[in-house]
């Protein structure tokens, strides 16, 4: 959320803002209910404070005569102020389905427009090479050497469901092994968090819980939700806390199946492992004071890149443009790496992302901080980064590390926990 009395400041700049991010928002509208429902809850207050005047002096009425009246004078005041509240819910409730719906401010280099408007920052330390044979996509090399099986993954849960086996599993926990050890060097917590969450955390994190526009699976009849990242869990971690200042920046990871129900996903560019329901992930989070994000989203996006350059795969950062990012982000840089088996001859796929959202994520938390010496606390700013989205970075690794004879070579940073050089080729 951001701060109502900015909004109430600068209404055309929030009106242009949602504007750029494609969110129907009518800021106008809510400054105007805003102000009224301000107005509302003073003469509320003010008939409340005359009702109980009234309510005091009944007792001290010189007859029944003006008993009575006294009587009749506080019951009408107190059907003006349960009429006024009334009025006032209403607005209230209109107010905030507006204000729900705006998403944050943007940062001053993201570029304005769609998707097509990204734009691209860096490239990775490994080029895109042409690989001089014909090239397999990840499924059939997982089929090959029996890593994927995705049709027992549709018996048992549907399609969009797998099975790891053999080096498969074994490279997924490489790749957990390798980001956490990665992570806990630079100083991050790791940490293992629920699957499931309350439908307030969820939705404070920014993400819709129920309803037809909803990506997140929901238990029946119970207020908790299969999460869709760790950034759900690990920015609930915190809410309606206060932290002391000294403690800021902490830095989490988390280790959490991702479920999603990718509902409308499909197409060849779907196929396989690239678009699933559920998968696992480690995930970067990180609280801070509003002076430290913007470079803690820089170091969280350069952490991602080293990821994938220890793994040898090509990469790209992106920009994103304005009307790709999801309402809580600030700016976001996406790493998409090359997958040679994807489209006709190869196409970039997104594997990471990385988010600043300043202290909108905070405000629907409530995650604050206390400066030692001063009164009242101030908002953290919140960011999310993902190390690594198993199921992606398989695909990248299968696709650009497959040889002529069909065999593929384990990067050399995940050889020791997969435990040999090569999948296939007579090993």
């Amino acid at each position: 959320m951001l701060d109502k009395k900015f909004i109430l400041d600068n209404v055309e700049l929030v009106q242009k803002n949602c504007d750029n991010r494609g969110a129907k928002a009518n800021v106008a509208r809510f400054a105007e209910l805003e102000t009224n429902c301000r107005e509302l809850q003073q003469e509320i207050e003010e008939l409340s404070r005359q009702a109980n005047v009234v309510s005091k002096s009944i007792g001290k009425a010189k007859d029944d005569a003006e008993r009575e009246q006294r009587k009749n004078e506080g019951r009408e005041l107190r059907e003006s102020k349960d009429a006024k509240q009334a009025e006032l819910d209403r607005i209230s409730a209109e107010a905030g389905a507006i204000y729900r719906s705006m998403p944050n401010m943007t940062h001053k280099e993201t570029p304005i427009g769609d998707e097509d408007a990204s734009r691209e920052l860096r490239h990775g330390a490994t080029q895109v090479r042409p690989l001089g044979f014909p090239v397999q996509d990840h499924v059939d090399l997982g089929v090959q050497h029996d890593l994927i099986d995705l049709e027992g993954g549709a018996r048992v849960a549907g399609n969009g469901f797998y099975f790891l086996r053999n080096e498969g599993a074994l490279l997924e926990l490489a790749l957990q092994q390798y980001a956490i050890e990665m992570l806990v060097a630079e100083g991050f917590i790791p940490t293992i968090t629920p699957d499931l969450a309350r439908g307030d955390i969820v939705a404070g994190v920014g993400f819709i819980p129920r309803g037809p526009e909803t990506q997140i699976y929901s238990v029946e009849n119970n207020d908790l939700n299969l999460v869709a990242t760790a950034e759900i869990t690990l920015g609930g971690l915190y809410a309606d806390q206060v932290i002391d200042e000294e403690q800021l920046p902490i830095k989490l990871c988390g280790i959490s199946h991702c479920f999603r129900t990718e509902a409308g996903a499909a197409g060849r560019a779907s196929r396989g492992l690239y678009r699933v329901h559920q998968f696992t992930k480690v995930e970067m989070f990180a609280f801070t004071l509003p002076e430290q994000s913007e470079d803690m989203h820089n170091y969280l996006c350069e952490l991602e890149c080293q990821f994938f350059d220890g793994l040898g795969i090509p990469y790209k950062v992106l920009d994103i443009a304005s009307k790709d990012l999801g309402g809580p982000a600030y700016r976001k840089f996406d790493l998409e790496a090359w997958m040679p088996g994807r489209g006709d001859g190869g196409e970039y796929g997104e594997v990471t992302s990385t988010s600043n959202c300043l202290d909108y994520q905070a405000r629907r938390l409530n995650v604050r901080y206390r400066t030692k010496g001063e009164k009242g606390t101030k908002f953290v700013h919140t960011l999310n980064g993902t190390a690594v989205a198993i199921s992606r970075a398989i695909i990248a690794i299968l696709e650009n590390c497959q040889q002529a004879d069909g065999s593929i070579i384990v990067p050399e940073v995940l050889q020791k926990w997969v435990g040999k050089e090569r999948i296939g080729g007579g090993e």
